[in-house]
């Protein structure tokens, strides 16, 4: 039998297959997200005591930070207030014929002579105020205090900036006669019972001399080296002649004298100048040791600074420890998520979910936490560094720095420490988590 052609059997194409979207049979991120913030809510107090860790960490990180750089600014802004381009050159290093120094400041190397030279011959050099100090006490009537006495000459008041707060500074025809006249600190205006203005006239006896008081220094507080209001400043032809009665052989001895370079660019050509000439001077070759000592006001700012940024990195260190904790409380918390919930990851993937979706809802969860904490914490911190300023009566920038490496550690723990729970989530087979109990 012959079959019509239109009845002849042909061979069927296959239907062509629908291309899938990408993403179809998945949940999106948004989804997931979602899901993960709806467990998250769920469990509120779980959740809080687990960011509490993260709050805490990212708090102390951003306080610790503001501590350090606001001691590290006040030792900067104390060391300043002691003057501008300063070099301190202290009398040498004694010989006592052992091998053991004496340390700089032990013998009376230094002449007001030496500091005239290098006012005169050190053109780095703008101003030289020579001090000769000691102990000593200062009495008025029934009062008295034991204070800090320096001669020293008019230039002390442009080199150290201190000025008068009232009355005024004893000049170069004082300085020439030995007048015994006396400008004293605060400190000491409060130890004798006595006002700025008061003060004024008042007799003074040191040391058995009886002195004037003609002006009182203005207010400049105390510093991690001493009390700069505790102090009396006495002509420095008087201090020697007077009080401390022994001078050097060839001139009036000094504890030290400071020099004002030109400039802060002149500071290393002041250094230099003062070296040779002071070697010249005292007949010192090498390989002699000098018998000086020369400190750089920019080297005592840098080792501060130093010292500041250690001290800053290991309170931030610490800090950053409990951070570590926070982030190893997250993982705990997600490990007890999966196992409570070993069921509701079975039946999901029952009804087709994959793995990839498991792995994103529990590492959002991770990430929630973490964010949020980070968040709650950087408010934290700010709060209680405002409070520390106000404190101190510092005025420290809130450490931008800080909180952005804040809130990428947030991030990095919510990733680094919800990425185990999360794979493991991922991980489960089907029916063994829907036999699970």
């Amino acid at each position: 039998m012959v079959l019509h052609p239109r009845h002849q059997f042909k061979p069927q194409r296959p239907a062509p297959r629908r291309s899938q979207k990408p993403g179809a049979g998945r949940l999106p991120w948004l989804a997931s997200l979602t899901m993960a913030w709806s467990s998250l809510l769920m469990n509120r107090m779980r959740s809080g005591l687990t960011m509490l860790g993260i709050i805490i960490g990212i708090a102390a990180v951003i306080a610790m930070v503001t501590i350090g750089r606001g001691a590290q600014a006040e030792t900067e802004g104390q060391l300043k207030a002691l003057g501008s381009n300063l070099l301190y050159v202290r009398s040498g290093v004694a010989s006592t014929g052992s091998p053991a120094s004496q340390g700089s400041g032990s013998a009376t190397t230094l002449t007001w002579d030496d500091a005239r030279a290098v006012a005169r011959y050190c053109s780095a050099v703008k101003r030289v105020a020579p001090v000769l100090g000691n102990r000593a006490q200062v009495v008025l009537g029934d009062r008295n205090s034991q204070t800090y006495l320096a001669g020293t000459t008019p230039d002390f008041v442009q080199v150290r900036d201190f000025l008068p707060l009232t009355g005024r500074f004893f000049n170069v025809i004082e300085l020439d006669q030995g007048k015994r006249v006396a400008v004293i600190g605060q400190t000491v205006v409060k130890d004798l019972g006595l006002t700025a203005s008061r003060a004024l006239g008042q007799p003074l006896r040191i040391q058995g001399e009886a002195f004037t008081v003609i002006g009182t220094l203005e207010y400049k507080g105390a510093n991690s080296f001493r009390d700069q209001d505790d102090q009396v400043l006495i002509p420095l032809t008087t201090m020697a002649r007077r009080i401390v009665g022994v001078n050097a052989l060839k001139g009036i001895s000094l504890d030290h004298f400071v020099a004002e370079a030109q400039d802060p660019a002149s500071m290393e050509a002041a250094q230099f100048q003062i070296t040779n000439l002071l070697r010249l001077r005292h007949g010192i070759v090498p390989p002699q040791a000098d018998d000086f000592t020369i400190r750089n006001q920019a080297d005592l700012v840098s080792a501060s600074n130093s010292v500041a940024h250690v001290f800053t990195a290991l309170l931030g260190g610490s800090a950053a420890i409990s951070l570590m904790v926070g982030g190893i409380g997250v993982m705990n918390i997600m490990l007890v998520a999966v196992t409570e919930r070993t069921r509701e990851i079975g039946l999901r993937r029952a009804l087709g979910a994959r793995s990839r979706d498991i792995l994103q809802q529990f590492l959002w969860e991770a990430v929630l936490l973490s964010m949020i904490g980070g968040g709650l914490g950087i408010a934290l911190g700010i709060g209680i560094s405002r409070i520390i300023n106000l404190s101190f009566g510092w005025s420290v920038a809130i450490p931008l720095d800080a909180i952005l490496v804040s809130l990428g550690v947030s991030l990095g723990v919510g990733v680094f420490f919800g990425a185990y729970p999360a794979q493991k989530a991922a991980r489960l087979e089907p029916i063994a988590a829907l036999r699970h109990t």
